[in-house]
């Protein structure tokens, strides 16, 4: 029977490959016996200081080796890991710690120049009633005691599939996060089925740029890392050209992460003299030698957090069969896909375009703070949100989302969060914001109604101080009155002329 909860994939790892690395950092490496061992310590760590089974622990650090073991030890003994993101600002961090109910959190202190020690403590912790303590990543736990570690040995030991495994957030269609909930088996069979399209095997080398608290880096990264026993590579601010000089001296086989980060490396001075030679098929064509496959020939992986990753594929090292260059693949093993009329909810035949639904045993659990009802349908499928569909040979045809999500610099992003957030700020009578695709980058454009006393400067300023990086917006355009927002017959605004007026008169706000 394959092992299906974190404790047993650590320990699966370090009896047969105990002297293989598990993970690599530019300045760490673990092996994976002392992934093992390290993650067993904490683990007892934390159930010393008072952490048990059903706890959600909130995990707020960048991508480094000792994340890993951060994330191990909670996830091992039954705790809920919430990894939070490093771009978060204060009321972002406290509305996710609400929403999923957070009963400790672990922090680095300094992220990025942030002071995450004086942010943190002007949480109103009154609004936190969960919330009962804070760690620091770089400070040692009491030590554990020959009770905690017994209590903490024989957690893992008992851990079920069915028990939750992590909450991690995405936001939701009307820009609310949501916190989704994955149990053990279901994120583990999830991942398992899909690696093999994506060309991981144990003796992968595989390194991702992407953060390990997005699903990107937890589940194609972690997880993927676990089920097979390959080596991860991460870095926790990825440059291009200090990332060449990490891949050349530890000869990575496979690298996955964004189409544009690998063009930024392949867009190096000293790409063409970095030896990448220990590359192989399945990693982004940008830096693989010889000329790219046309468009489409190549699958994207199609995912999204509440599937745990990609759920339909091809095999990244092969081509797709001629006459579905285009198409996004076929489901993997396990997973369930249907498309239903988005009305009426009516399945659709083969080539007949509507909502993509996916269902099964891999699925999400729920999402934080919501009934059943309320995510799945009455014969438990779960609407992606997303338009396709499925030919007669079991090919998916993407159409585009229903809803209104964009993606900025490979993160989701809901216009209507950060439009909100903008107009809680004084002065901002209106806001509207969109995505804007100027020189093939998308990036966020808002266009701002204020009073007389309200420069762009402050606004862009305030919105930096409460907004994740991604979601503040690039393009900045102030105007007079509502008046001046382009309306359609409808009176709902036309976007396609604002995005126009945004981009031929919006400025860049210092």
């Amino acid at each position: 029977m394959p092992a299906e909860t974190i404790a047993a994939l650590l320990a699966g790892n370090a009896a047969s490959r105990g002297s293989n690395v598990a993970v690599i950092d530019p300045q760490h490496r673990l092996t994976w016996s002392k992934l093992d061992n390290a993650s067993a310590a904490r683990a007892a760590e934390l159930v010393e200081a008072g952490v048990n089974k059903g706890h959600r622990v909130a995990l707020m650090a960048e991508n480094s080796a000792d994340w890993l073991v951060w994330a191990c030890a909670a996830m091992r003994i039954g705790t809920v890991l919430v990894p939070l993101s490093t771009m978060l600002r204060g009321p972002e961090i406290a509305a996710q710690l609400a929403i999923a109910a957070v009963r400790h959190m672990i922090a680095q202190p300094q992220i990025r120049g942030r002071d995450m020690r004086d942010e943190l403590a002007a949480l109103d912790r009154a609004a936190l009633p969960s919330l009962r303590n804070i760690w620091w990543s770089d400070e040692k736990l009491p030590a554990a005691s020959p009770e905690a570690v017994a209590v903490s040995n024989a957690l893992a030991e008992r851990l079920l599939p069915a028990d939750e495994m992590a909450v991690i957030f995405t936001s939701g269609s009307s820009g609310t996060p949501k916190g989704v909930v994955h149990t053990h088996g279901a994120a583990i069979r999830a991942n398992a089925s899909g690696n093999k399209a994506r060309c991981i095997t144990a003796e992968s080398r595989l390194y991702l740029p992407m953060p390990l608290f997005w699903t990107g880096g937890f589940a194609t990264g972690l997880m993927s890392a676990l089920n097979t026993g390959c080596t991860l590579m991460t870095e926790a601010e990825p440059e291009p050209g200090k990332t060449l000089q990490f891949l050349a001296r530890e000869k990575v086989t496979l690298f996955r992460g964004w189409p544009d980060q690998a063009a930024r490396m392949a867009a190096q001075p000293d790409f063409a003299a970095t030896d990448l030679s220990s590359l192989q098929p399945g990693s982004l064509d940008a830096i693989m030698p010889g000329e790219a496959p046309p468009s489409g020939a190549r699958a994207p992986l199609l995912g999204m957090t509440e599937s745990f990753g990609p759920w339909c594929g091809w095999p990244l090292d092969q081509l797709l069969p001629e006459g579905k260059l285009g198409s996004m693949g076929k489901p993997f093993a396990g997973a369930q896909a249907r498309i239903v009329d988005p009305d009426s909810g009516q399945l659709l035949g083969a080539d007949q375009t509507g909502a993509i639904q996916i269902g099964g045993p891999n699925i999400l659990k729920g999402i934080c703070g919501r009934e059943r009802e309320e995510v799945f349908t009455p014969d438990l499928w779960y609407d992606t949100g997303d338009r396709g569909r499925i030919d007669a040979d079991g090919f998916l045809w993407f159409a585009g989302r229903g809803d209104q999500m964009v993606k900025i610099a490979g993160a989701t992003v809901y216009p209507a969060e950060t439009a909100a957030a903008l107009e809680q700020l004084p002065g901002v009578e209106r806001a509207v914001v969109c995505d804007i695709t100027l020189d093939g980058e998308a990036r966020l454009g808002a266009a701002i109604v204020a009073d007389g006393q309200t420069t762009l400067a402050g606004v862009a300023a305030s919105a930096r101080d409460m907004l994740s990086a991604f979601k503040v917006p690039r393009l900045w355009l102030m105007l007079e009155s509502a008046d001046d927002l382009p309306r359609l017959v409808s009176g709902k605004i036309d976007s396609g002329t604002l995005r126009a007026m945004i981009a031929g008169k919006g400025v860049t706000a210092p």
